[in-house]
């Protein structure tokens, strides 16, 4: 009903909070496979990044695992990449044409790394819990002690960076928005903010 004239709006009800369906996940899933595989194929190329081949923090072949479970669980067809992941698997393979564009780079890669590091394992125990009865998908399962990975890839990159002048530390520092864009638009899958 509306307001009579001087009256306040009555206020709204909140929003419910999106829930996020399997097919969600899904989508989620199939986005991060295909910026990791981009990830990984620029560490192999770029002679610079050597020190980050077979770290550890590769996530490809678990998440092959994690995508055919789902399908095969719930009866899902494996989508095509969505936006989200598409462009921004794009952007990573453009931006580095040589080494002078490696700081960029490496930029997208501690974030998007490191996101899945942290925050990531949380976002891996609340979908466990509401979409597959607790299972845990080897998206999450870290092959050595977390903080020790996290140390030590973090000491290869600082010591990376101790080579890089002013411009080259600006542009890694200058990169961090779209970094959080990328990884962002890929999360969004799981809060109702991008269509698959």
């Amino acid at each position: 009903q509306a307001p009579r004239e001087g009256q306040a709006e009555a206020p709204k009800k909140p929003a419910e909070p999106y829930v996020p369906t399997q097919a969600d996940y899904l989508q989620f899933l199939v986005d991060s496979y295909v910026v990791y595989v981009a990830l990984e194929e620029i560490v192999n190329e770029v002679d610079a990044l050597a020190p980050f081949r077979n770290s550890g923090l590769e996530r490809t072949q678990a998440l092959e695992k994690d995508i055919a479970y789902m399908c095969q669980r719930f009866d899902l067809q494996r989508p095509d990449a969505g936006k989200a992941g598409s462009m921004y698997a794009a952007k990573l393979k453009d931006m580095i044409k040589s080494d002078d564009d490696v700081p960029e780079f490496m930029c997208h890669y501690y974030n998007f790394y490191f996101a899945h590091l942290a925050g990531g394992r949380m976002i891996g125990k609340q979908m466990s819990k509401l979409l597959l009865d607790g299972e845990a998908l080897e998206f999450y399962k870290w092959g050595e002690n977390v903080n020790q990975l996290k140390d030590s890839v973090k000491g290869q990159i600082e010591e990376l960076a101790k080579g890089w002048n002013r411009k080259e530390r600006d542009g890694c520092i200058d990169a961090t928005a779209a970094a959080f864009m990328g990884g962002g638009g890929i999360n969004g899958y799981l809060y109702g903010r991008n269509p698959h």
